[in-house]
């Protein structure tokens, strides 16, 4: 027992003193953010903030972005940042503490990571700062990571989120004296829906159908809104809360949602939060086409605040788990020029409309009143943080709108694409054309979609998403790429009608990569190497292998799984375009090497992505591949021809591996290659009709 006892206390022990190595790690690479600084004092105030002092001076702030919330990367996971800050409101020195970005854990350097937080230091957080791509004119614009543009996206909102809480926190802005309250935007405690109704956060009122019928029969409507229903049926209860608080808003919206509403607005813009149930909502159709919620009004006072189309943020669900069911909700971002003071009452109007007898709609406005609770009012303050004029959208939407250019070009291409493979037996029968759409094709997946544009779907994507439905899904956090997002929503409906070679056979840089050297080493009279039919379908099962394994490992620890996604040459050879070390360089370039003699060897017989895409794909709806009753049993051409060998010796297509590169066709319709098709022809000929069929 002693000896146990004593084995535990040794184990307790180390594990104290291995902790206190790493904080003390985190706490010398903190102050060294802060020129100058000799120490950090004690973390204090909320957020946790560490003083940095020269001697016993105070010559700034250092913290980790985690003590100011969960900030999420790409990847959906933690970001940590170390950020300093000077008295003035200016980054002193930005460092990356911990990420689990896949695109950074491997493969870009570390003197990126370092040049690109470097660009933050002496940013004045009264400004707006952009990425580049999205900077507008007086913006500071810095430029993103080289091959990780989301993420570091992801950074910027974490860097700037962070930043502007704490200097909110500890005054670091000085303007023009305000001698009035202010709205405590940051203090935080887990709560429930219940909890925050009980406490007036969220403040709801309804109205019974008699009560709303009576008003609109004064307005002059001809019927009941629901004819036959009891009066006291609630016709519509309408939820408030101004979100902008972080204890009102982030439990309420989640803690992603409310960090992008919060870090991509104006630093003094508001969030309100509106959720209806009952009989009728209060968004109405009109707002898609005309821009304007014209139901619904914001009135404090006599000042009326219209809501609009750019103010508008979906919430898909509520983070609370105790929320009520609702059948409509929405988030408006108020920018600081709409006029509402938070801290005084204000109020949600609502038109419900009917017709009259002539059938002309009729409404009447309902009233549902707000005031924030005495909880969230500071007292006055000599400083406070001024407002940027960065916008309220939300990241995802920002970066579509940067990018409205490339989306264009790459839906104007899918849409082109989709018309060959409806048509493709117009195409298959023109040989010529079949071939300069597929090369042209090849050259575009390559060039643009891959090099230009990196936009080559992976595996990890796959993984990502598998996590994410296992975990806690958000759209926002998919929609980050506008490019990957359509891509692989084309994808996926093309797999009920297609299968995965729409994909792999037109979309995919990497496989248009191989097919092109195979191309080129053809017509360079390489000679080609069939392997027999018996070692490929013994061969096709280990990219399923591959791909279980990552599936595997992403359960348990998904930077294992990058990491192991690496068998993938995408990121090297697409997104980094052969600029890396030399061994993932090598590993990039056998598949092309062996393409100059096997055609796709990558892709046929390794691809983690391509068989994620096999499983799902057998699912498919439609087949589109014609065969004669001879092939396989008096003809093996296009078996023979076949690129990826796809096709069993007994005629039959392999649906899992089958590229849809519609070469089969092309030979289908050929009366001068395909028997069948030969002895038809040479029976019209003799009997004098010598048009083909």
């Amino acid at each position: 027992m002693s000896a146990l006892l004593a084995t535990a206390l040794v184990a307790t022990t180390a594990l104290v003193a291995s902790t206190a190595r790493a904080e003390s790690e985190v706490e010398a690479r903190l102050r060294a953010l802060v020129p100058g600084a000799d120490r950090l004092g004690l973390a204090e105030g909320s957020p946790p903030v560490h003083p940095a002092y020269r001697g016993d001076d105070l010559i700034g702030y250092a913290f980790e972005s985690r003590r100011t919330g969960a900030a999420l990367g790409f990847s959906g996971r933690p970001l940590n940042l170390g950020i300093g800050l000077d008295p003035a409101g200016r980054i002193a020195g930005v460092t990356i503490l911990e990420h689990h970005e896949p695109i950074l854990i491997i493969g870009v350097p570390e003197a990126a990571l370092h040049a690109y937080v470097g660009q933050y230091v002496g940013i004045d957080l009264r400004q707006a700062v952009r990425l580049r791509p999205l900077a507008r004119g007086g913006d500071i614009a810095v430029d993103a990571i080289g091959g990780a543009t989301i993420s570091a996206l992801a950074l910027n909102d974490a860097i700037l989120g962070s930043a502007r809480a704490v200097a909110r926190a500890r005054e670091l802005l000085p303007r023009a004296a305000e001698h009035r309250p202010r709205l405590d935007r940051d203090s935080f405690a887990p709560e429930s829906w219940a909890a925050l109704a009980a406490e007036r956060s969220i403040q709801s009122r309804g109205f019974g159908l008699g009560e709303v019928d009576r008003a609109l029969a004064a307005a002059g409507a001809a019927q009941s809104l629901a004819p036959g229903a009891a009066a006291e049926v609630p016709a519509i209860v309408i939820s408030l809360a101004l979100a902008t608080p972080a204890r009102i808003g982030a439990n309420l919206l989640g803690d992603r949602l409310y960090r992008r509403l919060v870090g991509s607005a104006e630093a003094e813009a508001q969030v309100i939060f509106v959720g209806a149930r009952g009989l009728v909502g209060f968004k109405g159709r009109e707002w898609r086409r005309s821009g304007v919620f014209e139901r619904i009004q914001i009135v404090q006072d006599s000042t009326a605040i219209a809501l609009t189309r750019d103010m508008h943020h979906e919430v898909e669900r509520l983070a609370a788990d105790d929320a009520p069911e609702l059948r409509e909700m929405a988030a408006f971002v108020l920018p600081a020029g709409a006029g509402l003071d938070p801290l005084r009452p204000w109020r949600l109007e609502v038109e419900i409309a009917a017709p009259d007898a002539a059938g002309r709609m009729v409404g009447a406005r309902f009233s549902f009143p707000y005031a924030l609770p005495a909880r969230y009012v500071l007292p006055s303050i000599q400083a406070a943080l001024p407002a940027d004029e960065t916008e309220g959208w939300p990241l995802w939407l920002r970066v579509w709108e940067a990018r409205w250019g490339r989306i264009a070009v790459l839906a104007a291409a899918l849409l082109g694409l989709t018309a060959i493979l409806f048509a493709q037996d117009v195409v298959a029968k023109r040989k010529r054309l079949w071939l300069a759409l597929r090369i042209g094709a090849m050259a575009f997946a390559l060039l643009w979609i891959g090099w230009y544009a990196g936009a080559q779907l992976t595996v990890v994507n796959v993984l990502t998403f598998v996590n994410a439905l296992l975990t806690r899904f958000e759209w926002d956090f998919f929609l980050l790429d506008p490019l990957i997002f359509i891509l692989w929503s084309f994808v996926a409906v093309a797999m009920l009608f297609w299968g995965r070679g729409v994909f792999c056979g037109w979309l995919c840089p990497y496989g248009a990569l191989q097919d092109l050297v195979s191309r080129a080493a053809q017509r360079m009279g390489i000679k080609q190497i069939a392997l027999p039919f018996g070692l490929t379908e013994r061969l096709w099962p280990v990219k399923y292998v591959a791909f279980l394994a990552l599936i595997a490992l992403s359960l348990g620890a998904m930077p294992l799984a990058v990491l192991g996604a690496e068998i993938e040459p995408f990121k090297t050879a697409i997104n980094l375009k052969f600029l890396r070390d030399w061994y993932f360089v090598a590993w990039a370039l056998l598949p092309v090497v062996l393409g100059l003699a096997i055609e796709r060897p990558f892709c046929r017989f390794l691809c983690p992505l391509g068989a994620a895409l096999a499983i799902p794909a057998r699912l498919r709806m439609f087949e589109w591949l014609k065969r004669h009753w001879q092939c396989g049993r008096e003809c093996q051409i296009c078996a023979v021809r076949c690129p990826v060998q796809a096709i069993r010796p007994d005629g039959q297509i392999a649906p899992n591996e089958c590229i849809h590169c519609l070469k089969c066709q092309t030979l289908y319709f050929d009366d001068t290659t395909c028997p069948p098709r030969i002895q038809r022809r040479k029976r019209r000929e003799m009997r004098g009709g010598s048009a083909p069929a």
